[in-house]
């Protein structure tokens, strides 16, 4: 088997309310892969926010895809690896990595498509039925939009909900907590996210005042690149850090597990290198019993959390539009049933390519 082209094109998606109050639309950079054998791989990188979707775009065109062109796209390993070494003077991560993602994404959907099965199981299953966390609580939210948010994926039977603490006062985002937890009651548990937006002294004082909580996590408490202050934090509170969705490769995670920076690793699929790089982040973290939970793109991540003896839930985020993908898994009882479609499972709806294209 040969690719014989890869067709690559920015997405741009509107959010609905009230998760357009923070952001207005999100950006997908899709890569749809052909082959000599009709077998196709779709591939996304979904740029959160939009915000350097054109570049993604750009560095996948212009420097990853000729790596690819004219290979077996079932060496997948030894492809990743040209991708990833393809420019030694640019690291593999932030655009680089979203735009390897979305390639190495392509090629294990034909690999899975090839074998006939769906990628947990290529991969050697570990579970098909997937629990996931409703999140948002954006900072833009009033706290009657908060609650309501958290309620309609209570009412999903989601166990778990994050949200966001953003306000520069510590009590203030305490008692946006303390709201939500009494309106959800002791059926569902909750996470908050910091979003790097504090430093090591702030995330101290702001962890101490939601102690009480039962907080199953306190999320990014720092700069994601400092992860030394992502230690001290860790060290000093009282409620486990989870943090890793703004980090890139195996060692990156590596540091972060050696450093005890967190008991809870969030990898994503479209930013981390790939299925096949969160994949070797996921056994990496099995090694050191640390749990697994996957950021974004729960479509793709039950994939990876499936394969997992470590995985423990997807991050479910209600944003897409019912005109984008063919068939979005549904959340029921608070878990997603992974699809038996072969690959990833997941194919852009009929009109979304010429509905959303933006590049």
């Amino acid at each position: 088997m040969k690719i014989t082209a890869i067709e690559s094109f920015v997405l741009t998606v509107p959010t609905p309310k009230p998760m357009a109050l923070n952001y207005a639309q999100q950006k997908l950079v899709v890569a749809e892969i052909s082959t000599d054998e009709g077998i196709k791989g779709l591939g996304y990188s979904l740029v959160f926010g939009g915000g350097g979707a054109e570049a993604v775009h750009a560095y996948l065109e212009t420097r990853l895809k000729p790596v690819l062109v004219g290979e077996d796209p079932l060496f997948i390993e030894r492809l990743w690896e040209r991708m990833f070494r393809a420019d030694m003077g640019v690291k593999k991560q932030g655009v680089a990595a979203c735009a390897l993602s979305a390639l190495d994404i392509g090629l294990w959907d034909i690999a899975g498509k090839a074998a006939g099965l769906p990628l947990y199981k290529l991969w050697g299953a570990a579970t098909d039925r997937i629990p996931a966390y409703g999140s948002g609580g954006w900072s833009k939210y009033s706290e009657r939009e908060l609650i309501a948010e958290a309620e309609k994926y209570a009412a999903l039977g989601c166990k778990y909900y994050k949200m966001k603490i953003h306000h520069p006062d510590p009590r203030e985002n305490t008692k946006r907590v303390e709201a939500v937890r009494r309106a959800l009651g002791e059926g569902v548990r909750m996470m908050v996210d910091v979003n790097q937006r504090l430093d090591v002294l702030g995330s101290i004082r702001q962890a101490q005042l939601l102690e009480d909580l039962d907080l199953v996590w306190y999320e990014e408490p720092v700069l994601a690149d400092d992860i030394a202050a992502c230690a001290e934090v860790a060290q000093a509170i009282r409620i486990p850090v989870a943090t890793g969705e703004n980090n890139y490769t195996r060692y990156e995670f590596r540091e972060l597990i050696e450093r005890r920076a967190a008991r809870y690793l969030m990898p994503d699929v479209c930013r981390a290198n790939g299925f096949s790089e969160t994949l070797r982040i996921g056994h990496l973290a099995a090694a050191h019993q640390v749990t697994v939970a996957p950021h974004v793109v729960h479509e793709l991540s039950i994939q990876i959390v499936g394969a997992l003896s470590n995985g423990f839930l997807v991050e479910f985020i209600d944003w897409t539009p019912p005109d984008l993908f063919e068939e979005m898994p549904q959340c029921k009882d608070g878990h997603f049933l992974i699809p038996e479609r072969p690959g990833h499972g997941m194919a852009l709806a009929k009109g979304a390519k010429e509905k959303y294209r933006s590049g």
